[in-house]
């Protein structure tokens, strides 16, 4: 708990990023924190937002990737 509260804005950080944490006082679990469960979209929206991305050219992509992207690693 002391972490918690001296902490709490780096645990909440952590959290918002996929991470749980176990709460304890003397050593023992109180409450677990955790994200909450996103609402995830429908297929229609996911279709349509699809299909307002660019079109991306694969052999383009592949060139500046290559230029920017130490080769000899």
């Amino acid at each position: 708990m002391r972490e918690l509260r001296n902490q709490g804005g780096q645990v909440l950080e952590l959290v918002e990023r996929g991470q749980c944490f176990t709460v304890t006082r003397d050593g023992k679990p109180v409450a677990e924190l955790r994200p909450i469960n996103r609402r995830s979209l429908p297929t229609a929206e996911l279709v349509m937002r699809a299909k307002k991305l660019p079109r991306v050219d694969p052999d383009g992509l592949r060139n500046d990737i290559d230029t920017w992207i130490d080769q000899s690693l």
